[in-house]
C-alpha cells in the first residue's frame, strides 16, 4: 500500500506519552514520533498534568534547556492518580473520534491510570513497549503489567527480548519489532572533533546496577591507557561504587558528573569520547546505543537482551559477554585496535542508520495497524 492511501485510510492518531519539558528518553521518543506521525496524520499529543507524585518521584521532573524535542500544540491533561481526570481525558480523546491510540509504556506505575483510560476508550490502542516488564522488578509488576497490556490490540517491540516478554502474559498479541529509532535532535552545534589525544570512553544515562558500572571500572583498573566520563544520575547509589573509583590506578582517569545530565550539555559528552559503552548484565533495548549513533559514535556493548540486534560487532560496535570483566577489557582493546587499522565507523553508522529511523518506526505503525 502506498504511503498517500496509507493516509487517506489512517487519518486521526492520538499518542500519549511524556513529551517536552519532561525530562528522559521516552519524553524525547514520543516528541520524534509525533513530528514523523505529523507528516502522514493529523495527531493530537495528550500528556500529562502530573507524571509522578512528588511522593514517589522527588526531583525536578521538568528540563526546559533544550527545545528541539518540543511538541508545540501537545496538551497537558493526565493526572495519573487521579482517576475522575483520566475518565475526563477519555471522554475528550473520543470526542475527536481517532482511528487509533498510541501509548507509551515502560512501568508498572502507570497501570492504573491506562487501565482506567482503556476502559473508557472507543478506538483501537497500541502500545509501544519500550520495557515490557521494569529492569528492577519488584512483588506484583506482572499482575499489574499484565492488567493494562490486555486491554492493547497491538504491540510495537523494540528487540526479540521484549517480544519474549510479552508472549509470557499476552501469547495470542498482535505485534511487531522495530529497532529503537535513533535520537539526533541533541544536535545543537557543528560537531568538532574530540579535544585531546587521550583514549577516552563514556559511560552515560543513569547508573543503576544491572548496568554494569562496577565491571566497567574493574575492567579500566587493566586498562592504564583508557580514560572514562561518567555522566548521569547515580540515585543514591555513589556508595556502591566509591572504593573502586578511590583506588589509585584510577586516579586521574575517571571523571563522574554525578546527576541529570540537561539536554544542552549531552552533545558535550558525545562529541568528546571514542565510543559509548554499555556494560549492561541485563537489557532489553537501550536509548543510550540510539543517542550515541545520533552523534555518529560507536558502541561497546554487552550481548544482553536487544543490544546485540542493535550493535553489529566489528562494525557499528564491539560486542562482548555481560558481567564477564576479561570480555570487556578484551573488547576495549579489539575497538582500538579495529580504529587503529582503519575501520570507519562513523560510515558503518551510517550506512546502517536505515532501520533505525522514524521513519521505518511510522511504516510499521501503519502496516500494523492496518492489519490488525
Amino acid at each position: 500500500m502506498t504511503r498517500e492511501r496509507q493516509k487517506n485510510r489512517f487519518k486521526r492518531i492520538v499518542v500519549i506519552g511524556p513529551v517536552y519539558p519532561f525530562k528522559g528518553g521516552i519524553s524525547h521518543y514520543t516528541g520524534l514520533l509525533v513530528k514523523s506521525l505529523k507528516e502522514r496524520a493529523s495527531v493530537r499529543t495528550v500528556s500529562y498534568k502530573m507524571q509522578y507524585p512528588k511522593l514517589l518521584f522527588k526531583k525536578e521532573q521538568r528540563d526546559y534547556s533544550n527545545d528541539s524535542f518540543k511538541v508545540s500544540d501537545a496538551e497537558f491533561l493526565i493526572n495519573t492518580a487521579n482517576p475522575f481526570n483520566i475518565i475526563k481525558t477519555a471522554l475528550s480523546i473520543n470526542a475527536w473520534k481517532p482511528e487509533t491510540v498510541i501509548i507509551q509504556w515502560w512501568h508498572p506505575y502507570f497501570s492504573p491510570c491506562y487501565r482506567i483510560l482503556c476502559a473508557f476508550l472507543k478506538c483501537p490502542v497500541l502500545f509501544i513497549c519500550h520495557n515490557v516488564f521494569p529492569h528492577e522488578r519488584f512483588p506484583m509488576d506482572r499482575m499489574l503489567t499484565r492488567l493494562v497490556l490486555s486491554k492493547g490490540d497491538y504491540f510495537i517491540l523494540h528487540s526479540k527480548k521484549e517480544t519474549a516478554e510479552l508472549k509470557t502474559i499476552l501469547p495470542e498479541a498482535k505485534y511487531r519489532v522495530n529497532m529503537h529509532p535513533t535520537y539526533e535532535s541533541f544536535k545543537m552545534r557543528d560537531m568538532r572533533e574530540k579535544t585531546g589525544c587521550e583514549k577516552r570512553l563514556l559511560f552515560f544515562g543513569l547508573v543503576r546496577p544491572y548496568k554494569g558500572l562496577n565491571v566497567l571500572l574493574e575492567a579500566l583498573l587493566e586498562l592504564p591507557d583508557i580514560y572514562l566520563t561518567v555522566a548521569g544520575d547515580f540515585g543514591g547509589t555513589e556508595g556502591d561504587y566509591e572504593e573502586l573509583l578511590k583506588d589509585e590506578r584510577l586516579k586521574g582517569r575517571v571523571h563522574v558528573h554525578n546527576g541529570y545530565i540537561p539536554d544542552k550539555d549531552v552533545q558535550g559528552y558525545f562529541e568528546n569520547c571514542d565510543a559509548a559503552v554499555l556494560p549492561y548484565l541485563d537489557a532489553t533495548q537501550s536509548g543510550i546505543a540510539q543517542v550515541a549513533f545520533g552523534f555518529k559514535k560507536p558502541v561497546i556493548a554487552t550481548r544482553a537482551g536487544g543490544l546485540p540486534e542493535v550493535v553489529t560487532d566489528g562494525v557499528t560496535g564491539v560486542l562482548v559477554d555481560p558481567g564477564d570483566k576479561e570480555s570487556l577489557v578484551q573488547g576495549i582493546r579489539r575497538f582500538y585496535e579495529l580504529k587503529e587499522s582503519g575501520t570507519d565507523f562513523k560510515e558503518n553508522i551510517e550506512k546502517d542508520s536505515e532501520r533505525f529511523t522514524w521513519e521505518h518506526l511510522v511504516d510499521t505503525i501503519f502496516e500494523l495497524s492496518l492489519k490488525a
